[in-house]
């Protein structure tokens, strides 16, 4: 069994345990939060601190840690596991700052310790089945995609917690909503070349923007179309990935994107079409993504390779976003090179 440790017991801390505690070959050994009160959250069977490096000191045993604290203290947190010879999950974003990433990065490597970020809707049954389609070269020569996030956040939302919506720990709807919807646009279309955007805060008392527009032109010539919103009333209405090519169309949406909307190949059939629609339709779901990210660490690790989704993978969206924030900030064109 491969133990794992959770440190940050606050919302997301939830899934880390119920998927630690269905994936196969994984064991929930301990819970950290530097709030006590926090802890009595925590299940019972394991054990408990407020003290970080004490509890990797006196646990030989905890192989894996997931790191479930506010985003801008990731990087702290990966150097103190990293150099306790631990592997780390980190929730998404990897980080804030570019060279908090890049930092990170550096630490996994010094330390010969396994990197994996929380991009769990790689695993979703339709992301999953286009991704073969994109694999197999059923688009042909792509023409673009197009990324929408119309969700809505309420004021109440951010004032749960001081930190929320704050440019120092959280982040705005780029970094905390549509980064899932980034790294699947990354994953699909390959690195970004160059981009222009625009951003506001129209609507919440935060630090952030609320709202954001960015057109990108990738590496292969293909363009790209991101609209991401914390500000739709009354909740969230859609999020939806979409992708063009010279012999393929595909759409997949819902207020989540866990449905194919369109699926039109070349090299496809209506019959089969309506089917993977009706599959998708009858599971849209399938195993939780994070239960995905913890049984592939556990695999990682006895097979001795790196994640299905590594720290460089990470990085990706988070140095698009920040290039999209500069943008915005400076009217011009940033390139990522």
């Amino acid at each position: 069994m491969i133990n794992f440790a959770i440190v940050g017991m606050g919302h997301i801390a939830k899934k880390h345990i119920e998927a630690i505690e269905k994936a196969e070959g994984a064991n929930l050994y301990a819970i950290c939060d530097t709030n006590s009160d926090q802890l009595e959250l925590a299940p019972s069977h394991v054990k408990k601190y407020t003290d970080l490096e004490n509890m990797l000191i006196e646990n030989k045993e905890i192989d894996v840690v997931c790191i479930c604290v506010p985003s801008g203290l990731h990087a702290k947190l990966t150097k103190i596991v990293a150099e306790q010879k631990r592997h780390i999950i980190v929730e998404k974003p990897m980080s804030l700052k570019l060279e908090d990433a890049e930092a990170m990065l550096g630490f996994a490597n010094e330390n010969g310790v396994k990197l994996a970020v929380v991009h769990p809707n790689r695993f979703r049954p339709a992301i999953m089945k286009l991704q073969e389609r994109m694999a197999a070269g059923s688009f042909g020569m792509l023409s673009h995609a197009n990324a929408t996030i119309r969700w809505n956040r309420n004021q109440a939302y951010y004032d749960q917690a001081a930190w929320r919506g704050t440019k120092e720990f959280d982040g705005g709807v780029l970094m905390n909503q549509a980064i899932h919807d980034l790294d699947l646009m990354l994953w699909l279309m390959g690195p970004v070349e160059s981009v222009q955007a625009m951003a506001a805060t129209r609507l919440r008392k935060i630090e952030t923007e609320d709202v954001a527009a960015a057109v990108v032109q990738f590496e292969n010539g293909a363009l790209g179309i991101i609209e991401a919103a914390t500000t739709v009333y009354p909740k969230n209405l859609e999020e939806s990935l979409a992708i063009f090519g010279e012999t393929g169309s595909a759409k997949i949406s819902g207020r989540t994107a866990n449905f194919v909307e369109t699926w039109d190949f070349e090299d496809g059939t209506e019959e089969e079409t309506e089917q993977l629609k009706q599959e998708i339709k009858a599971d849209p779901f399938g195993k939780p993504g994070h239960q995905w990210i913890i049984e592939d660490m556990v695999q990682a690790i006895n097979e001795d390779r790196q994640p299905i989704v590594t720290g460089e993978d990470g990085l990706a969206p988070v140095k698009l976003i920040l290039a999209i924030l500069e943008s915005a900030e400076t009217g011009k064109k940033i390139f990522l090179k």
